[in-house]
């Protein structure tokens, strides 16, 4: 029996299959809601595919952190003026502002580059636009970076600068080089791939994060509709060039392309006496009756605006996807048969070794990696063998991955009861755990966490349990979700890693104590970095073996092993694909070797680190470090070791890069020694 397993939320993750460019200038905002719910995993829930998709928030989205009083930033922006303009750099003037209002200046400056970031945040301003996507506007932007880091070396001296201020400017200069340096690879990636090309996320955002409260937001709406095919023009200019400059589209890509576009084409208006409105439509008529219903237009008024909205729709929205999917047939011929990773494109190491950079964070070379990988794999293969073991089990490793994979004792009914079951499960072993972590943490979030279901609307089978956010003040919980419409595809032994790993004590603990804290400036409060905020997802999966009452049930260990084993495959399978020219075909031979995960499942994410490259990386690279950082502090410290300080040293600062969180705990080492 092959069972659709379903995994959580982190099949996907920050800055992936988007090319670099349009990664970096929409992803740093979408993470003040969801911390992992980054343009590439908007993709999914209104066009369901076989990989690894996540449904999206609500749409009644407010600010993760409250602006500071607009006069006072008007007044810091105004101080600052000629720190602003394109001027080369002098030596001379310092400035009174403090560098945590400079850095709320700047970043208000920013979002103001992309209004898809500005609605991410819940703020209304551009909201009749998508803004570019072109060369010339990724190309600005860098200019501005650029500009803000002369002027931030010129106005502050490093040295004068708290410890938490430093990390601050580090930050910012770190992610204006990560900027610069994608520069030269600006047509490698891909622009539309199956799993998440711009082609699915803009109608998953006009669906899911365009707010609708009045008649002028639904006429913004409507502008954004007509502004989608010149914005798709400027993207099919650049996958053009790429396929021109030797950037080869895989096939499965260009037809989950085809498939998607298609999928939000069908239906009224697009398609005449069509029985159902497309999502997009539906939408729109929903929005337009509660309007109406709530009395801020009469029928009248939202007639005219739903006139104005099909029109839009008709003929703007449908010949741009008509379009792309016109390119990716063109496209198909050129697919090759064999389909590898990037290595053999022009420029191809170069880009493989850039993406391995901005993913994990470190200089760690492919080889590195890969061998980490395998020595990672070896280990988790030994614990696994004792778990066979302990519960006495007759035979070789892959014949007890069947036996877990496909025993009937390992699956929930397929019934309300069923799934009123896994639902008390999981938020029993969210109890628990919660009940402990005062003896592991100090630092611990004001809002509480939910397991629910997921709405009946948006609920899919074979669709990825995820986490959404609380608010910053506590007063809305963060919720767990889980889709329950399949149970065959939620075994029992899974449960509790991912509930760990999506609650408690890991994105849960993770994102609100981000989004709570106060004495930061705001853009490091929205900053991702996979490597930090998926390591530490996967550090809590092995962190709640030592919090007594977890994974009790051996079958429960050998889940988390089952986990932690398919971020070391994808160690030794993106490394071999993108730098050691392995095939498909061998990645998924290696991954059906090393995992109990079945076919279709190892071959849609093979796909996914296919169009992906470096990216499946960095959640093990990050596991490991904060490991690593742990056994140093552990070894430095001795008996004066508390793992309450290092978790809120961890965790006290925000997602940072894992050269400046290991600064940051080697701090904390050096006050714990100089207090003793």
């Amino acid at each position: 029996m092959q069972r659709p397993h379903r995994r959580g939320c982190c099949r996907v993750a920050h800055n992936a299959a988007l090319p670099d460019w349009l990664t970096l200038k929409l992803s740093d905002s979408l993470l003040a809601y969801t911390a992992h719910l980054t343009v590439a995993r908007l993709v999914v829930e209104l066009y369901p595919l076989p990989q690894s998709f996540l449904p999206t928030p609500q749409k009644n989205l407010t600010m993760t952190r409250t602006m500071k009083n607009t006069t006072t930033l008007m007044l810091v922006m105004t101080a600052l003026l000629g720190a602003c303009d394109n001027n080369p750099p002098t030596t001379e003037s310092k400035t009174t502002v403090s560098i945590n209002e400079w850095f709320d200046a700047r970043y208000e400056e920013e979002l103001q580059f992309s209004p898809i970031n500005l609605t991410f945040l819940g703020r209304k301003d551009r909201n009749n636009e998508l803004g570019e996507f072109s060369y010339a506007a990724f190309a600005k932007e860098l200019a501005w970076k650029k500009q803000t880091v002369e002027d931030m070396q010129r106005l502050y001296d490093y040295e004068s600068l708290t410890p938490s201020e430093q990390v601050s400017y580090d930050i910012w200069l770190y992610q204006y080089q990560q900027t610069a340096a994608s520069e030269p690879f600006f047509y490698n990636g891909l622009t539309f791939d199956q799993m998440n090309g711009i082609q699915s996320f803009i109608p998953t955002f006009l669906i899911n994060f365009h707010r609708v409260e009045d008649a002028d937001d639904l006429r913004a709406y409507i502008a954004r509709i007509k502004d989608v095919r010149p914005r798709m023009q400027e993207l099919m200019t650049i996958a053009q060039q790429s396929a021109t400059a030797g950037v080869v589209s895989p096939g499965f890509a260009l037809d989950g392309v085809i498939e998607q576009s298609t999928a939000i084409i069908s239906g009224q208006p697009f398609v005449n006496h069509a029985e159902q409105d497309s999502d997009l439509w539906a939408d729109i008529q929903q929005e337009a009756a509660k309007l109406v219903e709530n009395a801020t237009i009469n029928q009248q008024q939202a007639d005219a605006l739903l006139a104005e909205a099909k029109t839009a729709l008709q003929q703007n929205f449908l010949p741009a996807y008509q379009d792309i999917i016109a390119w990716a047939e063109s496209q198909k011929d050129r697919a090759p048969e064999v389909v590898s990773g990037v290595g053999g494109q022009p420029n191809g190491v170069a880009y493989y070794n850039h993406r391995l950079s901005t993913q994990t964070t470190t200089d760690l070379t492919a080889e590195e990696i890969h061998q980490i990988g395998l020595d990672e794999v070896a280990r988790i293969r030994k614990e696994m063998q004792g778990i066979m073991s302990e519960v006495k089990f007759e035979g070789d490793l892959a014949a007890f991955f069947d036996h877990v994979r496909d025993g009937e004792w390992n699956y929930y009914p397929d019934t309300d009861p069923g799934r009123e079951a896994y639902i008390t499960d999981a938020t029993a072993a969210i109890d628990n755990i919660k009940s402990k972590l005062p003896e592991f943490f100090g630092l611990l979030p004001k809002a509480d966490l939910v397991v629910k279901r997921v709405e009946a609307f948006r609920e899919r089978d074979g669709a990825a349990q995820h986490y959404y956010p609380g608010t910053p003040d506590g007063s809305r919980p963060g919720i767990y979700y889980a889709h329950l419409s399949d149970m065959t595809a939620m075994p029992k032994n899974q449960l509790e890693v991912i509930a760990y790993h999506e609650g408690l004590p890991g994105h849960h603990m993770q994102i609100s104590i981000a989004q709570e804290l106060e004495d930061v400036p705001q853009f490091r409060t929205q900053a991702g970095f996979t490597a930090y905020s998926e390591g530490w997802g996967l550090y809590s999966e092995v962190l709640a073996r030592e919090i007594p009452g977890t994974y009790v049930d051996p079958y429960n260990r050998f889940g988390q092993l089952t986990s932690e084993i398919w971020r070391a495959i994808r160690l030794v399978v993106d490394t071999g694909l993108h730098a050691k020219g392995w095939t498909e075909q061998q990645a998924i031979d290696y991954f059906m070797q090393n995992s109990p995960e079945p076919l279709e499942s190892v071959r849609s994410e093979i796909q996914r680190y296919i169009v992906m490259p470096g990216q499946a990386t960095s959640y093990k690279i990050g596991m490991l470090k904060i490991q690593q950082l742990r056994t140093k502090a552990e070894a430095a410290l001795g008996e004066n070791f508390d793992i309450r300080g290092f978790h809120d040293t961890v965790l006290g600062g925000g997602a940072m890069p894992l050269p400046i969180l290991e600064r940051v705990v080697d701090q904390w080492i050096a006050s714990v020694k100089a207090a003793s």
